[in-house]
């Protein structure tokens, strides 16, 4: 399927935000890619066939579509093309989405990640990379968020299945010396974003003139994660195999490392910001004022994310550090070029 000496790297989630940044990413610096995606409705579909559309006109990108709920299309399709390293993007996201429709969150993030697993497993993949998330940290009040503190809280059913696929993960590390290195992403922004994603709603409310809906009155702070510095996080992680710490103590277990090659990074800008301020700055990237309305605080949701990125840095040499007035000028820019043209098309 390809020339290269180099095995394809498998990306999950090819068609959503992260997945579709890391697969461009990689074949410009010379991988192959095979894309899997089962591209469901959970948001727009037309946002995910042209994501999908900018990979395709790639040269060494293949897209299959597929459903990772599928064990045996997954073990197949790893072993048919003797896939080395994965990185794993596929889940059913989103906190809120969660209370309504649990049975998503089990069926996807859990039992798809389980054959996720078991295609590793069979397939003999080299290395694992996989999507957890800032989510993990629940109610923790103290800042920033280390991997070495105890996430043994979490207040949605999304958070529980991130932190389980890190338990999953070990546990195959274990039993199988499969390495597999878990990234906790913090609210992630930027050009091809999600439109469940609030920069993405407050853009399309204050450009049709409607009001943003603001949660805890505002009070709230986030780790916000342009997604150039997300994707270069992942990409150097991928090349960095994940080993045994030797410095692993079982009678005073830390959380982020282990005996087994696994390991857990955060990766986050370590710049929280207020809300309000996140606002501010779109404001000032449209050139229009946002009319607010103030609401509680929702179920599931935390007041504050601040990532703790030292063992990132450490491990790879590099951290996220863009900062969010060019990150959300650019998504600004995307916003306007993606929908203005299609508006005109479609007239």
């Amino acid at each position: 399927m390809n020339d290269s000496s180099k095995t394809p790297v498998l990306v999950t989630g090819a068609a959503g935000f992260i997945g579709h940044a890391v697969s461009a990413r990689l074949i410009e610096r010379g991988e192959s890619v095979i894309g899997i995606d089962n591209l469901n409705d959970y948001y727009d579909p037309a946002l995910k066939a042209a994501r999908l559309d900018n990979l395709n006109a790639l040269d060494r990108f293949y897209f299959v579509e597929m459903d990772i709920s599928d064990a045996d299309d997954v073990k197949a399709l790893v072993q048919e093309n003797g896939v080395q390293r994965i990185i794993h993007l596929a889940a059913q996201a989103g906190v809120r989405h969660s209370l309504a429709n649990p049975l998503a969150y089990v069926d996807s993030n859990l039992v798809g990640f389980a054959h996720v697993l078991e295609g590793c497993r069979h397939g003999g993949v080299e290395h694992l990379i996989y999507a957890s998330s800032s989510s993990v940290y629940g109610g923790n009040t103290r800042m920033p968020f280390s991997e070495h503190d105890n996430v043994d809280h979490p207040i949605s059913l999304y958070a529980a299945t991130k932190k389980a696929n890190e338990l999953m993960a070990h546990a195959y590390s274990h039993l199988y010396r499969l390495p597999a290195t878990g990234l906790r992403f913090f609210t992630v922004y930027g050009p091809w974003g999600r439109p469940d994603m609030a920069l993405f709603l407050f853009t399309r409310a204050i450009l049709d003139g409607r009001p943003i809906e603001v949660f805890n009155q505002g009070a709230m702070q986030r780790d916000f994660t342009y997604i150039d510095d997300v994707v270069e996080g992942v990409v150097r992680v991928l090349d960095r195999v994940a080993a045994p710490d030797p410095r692993f103590d079982p009678r005073s277990p830390d959380p982020a490392a282990s005996t087994a090659p696994w390991r857990i990074y955060n990766i986050g800008n370590h710049q929280p910001l207020e809300l309000m301020s996140y606002i501010e700055t779109l404001e000032k990237a449209l050139g229009r004022r946002a009319e607010l309305r103030l609401l509680p605080m929702q179920p599931g949701d935390v007041p504050a994310t601040f990532a703790d990125t030292a063992a990132l840095r450490e491990a790879v040499g590099f951290a996220p550090a863009t900062p969010v007035a060019v990150g959300v000028e650019r998504f600004v820019q995307w916003y306007r070029g993606y929908y203005g043209e299609r508006a005109a098309a479609a007239g």
